[in-house]
């Protein structure tokens, strides 16, 4: 099982666990320049009428991925897991819920893809949050992910992923 806070002091960064907050918090959050430099962009970009796909921000180091989609049904999806990079989540508009675990040992559904940066597991998350506009969630390579699941209703929502490289 992974580490985790410890009174004031943080373990190494690879043994966080996820943070969910909203962006005006921020700054509460200097676990790395790679992050730090994240929020920057998100603090400094055109949100509202950014439109979808890639931007690049420092390489394949720190990047951008702008998405639009409609929510989906929790039976269509399995978590997903990271080695390479940090998510910073964050939705511009709409809302969806996230599923989450911390990764102990779940069946595995699809291998690691080195070249995507993904890996899937077929085991239930363990609870889900509720994100909505405004907020973000930070995903470390020993937390499980189902995002872009609906809430009671399909919704359409727009969410920037910032890929931050370990």
């Amino acid at each position: 099982m992974p580490l985790r806070c410890t009174g004031l002091y943080w373990l190494p960064l690879k043994n966080r666990s996820m943070i969910i907050d909203i962006l005006k918090n921020a700054d509460r959050y200097s676990l790395n320049s790679g992050i730090s430099k994240a929020f920057h962009w998100l603090q400094s970009a055109d949100l509202k009428n950014i439109a979808p796909g890639k931007y690049e921000i420092e390489g394949e180091a720190l990047f951008a991925l702008v998405q639009e989609y409609e929510t989906s049904d929790p039976a269509t999806e399995q978590m997903e897991a990271h080695k390479k990079y940090i998510d910073v989540q964050y939705i511009i508009a709409g809302q969806e819920r996230v599923g989450h675990a911390i990764l102990k040992g779940q069946a595995i559904s699809k291998a690691y893809n080195e070249a995507e940066d993904f890996m899937l597991f077929s085991d239930a998350p363990a609870f889900f949050s509720i994100f909505e506009a405004g907020m973000f969630m930070i995903f470390f390579p020993t937390d499980l992910h189902m995002p872009c699941i609906k809430n009671e209703q399909v919704s359409t929502v727009k969410k920037v992923v910032l890929k931050v490289g370990i």
